[in-house]
C-alpha cells in the first residue's frame, strides 16, 4: 500500500512541478512583452524629438547618451525581447503537452501547428490559380 502512496505522490508532484514551470514560463512572456512595449513607447518618443543627447536609464543607471545610440539600443533590446518570447512560446507548447501527458489527458489538437512556407503557399497559389 506504501509503495502505490509514493507512486501516486510523485506523480502529484511532477504534475504540479511542470504546471509551476508553465506559469512561471507565461509570466515571463509577460514581462518581456511590457519591456518590449516600453521599448516601442521609448523609440515612438525618439523619433518625435530632435535632440542630440538624451537621458536614458540601463537598468538602474541614468545615462546622457546620443540619440541615435539609444534608439539602436532600444532596437537592439526589443529584437532580443522578441527572440526569447518566441523562444517560449514554443517551449510552453511541448511542456503544456508533457502536463496533458502527465494528467493523462490528449494532447491540445492544433497546438503544434506550424505557419506554411513561403514555397508551400506558393504552390497552392498555382493550383489553385490553374483550376480557375
Amino acid at each position: 500500500m506504501k509503495f502505490n502512496e509514493q507512486k501516486a505522490l510523485e506523480h502529484i508532484q511532477q504534475v504540479e512541478e511542470k504546471a509551476n514551470e508553465i506559469l512561471t514560463d507565461r509570466q515571463e512572456v509577460i514581462a518581456l512583452d511590457k519591456r518590449r512595449n516600453n521599448d516601442r513607447v521609448g523609440m515612438r518618443a525618439l523619433q518625435k524629438e530632435n535632440c542630440g543627447k538624451i537621458w536614458i536609464t540601463i537598468g538602474s543607471l541614468l545615462v546622457k547618451m546620443p540619440s541615435k545610440t539609444a534608439e539602436e539600443l532600444l532596437v537592439q533590446d526589443q529584437r532580443e525581447c522578441d527572440i526569447e518570447i518566441n523562444k517560449l512560446r514554443s517551449n510552453l507548447k511541448v511542456k503544456v503537452n508533457e502536463l496533458r501527458d502527465l494528467e493523462l489527458n490528449q494532447p491540445v489538437p492544433g497546438l503544434m501547428l506550424q505557419p506554411m512556407s513561403y514555397q508551400e503557399l506558393s504552390a497552392i497559389k498555382q493550383i489553385l490559380g490553374q483550376n480557375s
